[in-house]
């Protein structure tokens, strides 16, 4: 059963059935044993390396999956500090904050209401995915006995609840200045947890911070359901937020995602801003301060992001779809900032980790220190034109790839970092993406042109060597 809910970057399954509480229990044991260890081999001898933070979304079976989560850390040894009910990234400064092994986050981010499940991270909040020890969680979970293991044998660890809230805040408005001049913004929660976070951190309807003034919007989330689905990818989850932006004659929309993770921004005329233009724009601001650092990105993303970091004078690192592959990169090349098409912003001054939080603060700070409207800070970054992820029903993806690059391949660079990318920009103006999905026979394209007649005429002869085209 164990193996339904092990997913290659999380823990998620639909509650009661797969997720149970004997699964909680047998995934705290297991996550335990991992982190503690983990923490032992990189020679971490801190007072701390046997302590686990645990922290809840606002699911209605959250508290009974992270009580009995809770129970398997402390029956393995470890030690649990309960910060109750959580945004995600809230974990990863926990972690941080108190130098722990490792933390545990009971959530399912943006899947509908039946659904749970777990985040761990390791120490530094470094994310554990299914190549980074989630394989070898499953196992000591699995192997894992109530029973057996309940804790009777005198090595059980303890809990301790603790409110780092006022730390947790003080941190993420460390990223915020906005002059106090005047910004109107509305803020869709999806009846999640940025419900709890935003007026926690920004003061109720901004009033913490001088000048804010934020509309509400799904702030509720206590109630085990949601307006509509938590994630701001989906177009149907911005209609109202896109609506009410232009009814308030608001400087900016944002909507979250279920456990405040990722964010969209929508800008003055209710037009919504894609990811990697707002990549762009924030790492011109984060390069404006911290000249020539690096800036990682999702090797999807428009090839303006490119361009302009290295017009803004930074390094520009190409990275693997995925927080886990981020992450890694925003350590090894020094990062100052980092950006998914997801709706991930990765920070240095954030130890390296994404934050709801820290990306509204300085999307508002970078907007405030502008005399433009967001629409005419964005406009000179969206210069080329997209296709967005086209996604294709194949069996044989492999024959596709190898197919493609046959016919494509000689017009321009070819790499194979995820999935391949074939870069004819030079000299035909276009380039595209195609990466294999991890659990579906798909292929998902993103092509990207100098302008939309090419941008048409590219997809429509790439498309047939990739399958039949899925409309989901």
């Amino acid at each position: 059963m164990l193996g339904k809910v092990f997913k290659a970057y999380d823990i998620r399954g639909t509650y009661p059935d797969p997720l149970n509480e004997r699964m909680a229990w047998q995934i705290g044991y297991g996550a335990s044993a991992f982190l503690i260890d983990d923490a032992a081999k990189a020679g971490e001898t801190t007072p701390m390396m046997k302590h686990i933070v645990v922290g809840r979304d606002m699911r209605k079976s959250s508290p009974a999956l992270s009580a009995k989560l809770i129970e398997g850390v402390n029956a393995q040894g470890g030690n649990v500090i309960d910060v109750g009910m959580v945004d995600t990234p809230f974990i990863y400064f926990a972690i941080n904050h108190l130098d722990c092994a490792g933390g545990i986050q009971t959530t399912a981010s943006h899947n509908p209401p039946e659904y749970n499940g777990f985040k761990i991270s390791k120490r530094r909040a470094k994310p554990v995915g299914e190549a980074t020890g989630l394989a070898e969680v499953r196992k000591l979970a699995a192997m894992a006995d109530p029973a057996i293991h309940g804790g009777k044998n005198g090595h059980g660890g303890r809990v301790e609840e603790r409110d780092l809230w006022d730390a947790y805040i003080a941190h993420c408005r460390s990223f915020i200045d906005t002059g106090g001049r005047k910004l109107k913004v509305v803020v869709d929660a999806s009846n999640g947890m940025a419900g709890t976070m935003v007026p926690r951190v920004f003061g109720p309807r901004g009033s913490a911070v001088p000048g804010l003034d934020i509309i509400e919007m799904n702030f509720e989330n206590a109630k085990g359901h949601f307006v509509h689905e938590p994630n701001p990818l989906l177009p149907a989850a911005l209609v109202d937020l896109r609506s009410a932006v232009i009814e308030q004659k608001a400087d900016l929309g944002i909507c979250f995602d279920g456990d405040a993770d990722r964010l969209v921004v929508v800008d003055e005329r209710g037009h919504v801003v894609g990811c990697d233009l707002l990549s762009a724009w924030l790492a011109a601001w984060f390069l404006k301060r911290s000249p020539g650092a690096a800036v990682i990105y999702d090797l999807r993303s428009t090839k303006a992001l490119e361009e302009d970091i290295r017009e803004a004078g930074g390094a520009p690192v190409r990275s693997r779809v995925g927080h886990v592959f981020l992450k890694a990169l925003m350590s090894e090349k020094s990062g100052v900032f980092g950006g998914e098409l997801s709706g991930h912003f990765y920070f240095r001054d954030n130890f390296n980790a994404d934050s709801g939080a820290i990306a509204m603060a300085t999307a508002l700070t970078a907007l405030a220190h502008s005399s433009k409207p967001m629409s005419r800070l964005i406009k000179p970054i969206a210069r080329y034109s997209q296709s967005g992820e086209l996604n294709f029903t194949i069996e044989d993806k492999d024959g596709a790839i190898a197919a493609l690059k046959d016919k494509f391949g000689s017009r321009g660079v070819v790499d194979d970092l995820d999935g391949v990318t074939i870069d004819c920009f030079q000299r035909d103006g276009w380039w595209c993406n195609v990466r294999k999905s991890n659990t579906e026979p798909l292929l998902r394209l993103n092509l990207e042109a100098r302008d939309d007649a090419t941008m048409r005429r590219m997809v429509d002869a790439v498309s047939p060597l990739l399958g039949e085209r899925a409309h989901h």
